[in-house]
């Protein structure tokens, strides 16, 4: 237990808040950017599938926040097993 009761509480926000915010913005980030191209325009107002109740499906670019997130990932995993492996570190 520790001495003071709020050290628990302040230790939660600070990793509950960064968290929420890195969400919202990630959440923003991936729906308004994209990769442009030189069809990019025309691919984002294209109607390519009507569904019934309104909802109308696009060939839109893939969004740069997706894009950046599967290199990342990939790049962390490679490095992971190469440090992993030059320094010796048992798993």
């Amino acid at each position: 237990m520790r001495l003071y009761e709020l050290l628990n509480f302040q230790h939660v926000m600070l990793y509950l808040f960064p968290a929420l915010i890195f969400i919202v913005v990630f959440a923003l980030f991936l729906g308004y950017s994209s990769l442009r191209g030189r069809e990019s325009d025309r691919r984002m107002t294209e109607i390519v599938e009507r569904f019934p109740g309104g909802i109308e499906g696009r060939n839109a670019p893939f969004p740069l926040a997706m894009t950046l997130t599967i290199a990342g990932t990939l790049v962390w995993g490679f490095l992971y097993i190469w440090f992993t492996g030059i320094l010796g570190v048992k798993i």
